[in-house]
């Protein structure tokens, strides 16, 4: 089975940056449509990023211009560099994967998932 898990959470200082890292060394990533998503308490969680079989990427508008998407196929990992954080950014997120050939920004589109990974940004 497919098996995700994230890397690099951590707390940082508004304006700040990380890099988070999603690997599963159990399959060819290349073969799936990925992407990254969040959430805060008991609200919907939130599609930031993805990218599909084509290297078609989108981004929400919350994060765009901020986040970049990126995978190395050769390493079975997939990336979310984030720049610019605020307190807003504060958020578990988490990894996602499917394989259909389009990637769109919704939750209910992807049947794998990590368990997450915390993300703190302070004021």
């Amino acid at each position: 089975q497919v098996r995700l898990e994230e890397y690099g959470g951590g707390s940082v200082q508004a304006g700040g940056s990380l890099r988070l890292s999603c690997i599963d060394s159990t399959y060819d990533m290349s073969k799936y449509s990925m992407g990254w998503f969040r959430q805060v308490s008991e609200k919907e969680r939130e599609g930031l990023a993805t990218i599909d079989l084509n290297d078609y990427t989108m981004y929400a508008d919350s994060v765009k211009g901020r986040f970049t998407v990126s995978r190395d196929n050769d390493k079975n990992s997939f990336y979310l560099e984030m720049n610019n954080l605020t307190a807003e950014d504060t958020a578990m997120y988490y990894c996602a994967a499917t394989t259909s050939s389009v990637a769109p920004l919704r939750q209910s589109w992807y049947e794998y998932w990590g368990q997450g990974t915390q993300v703190t940004v302070s004021s």
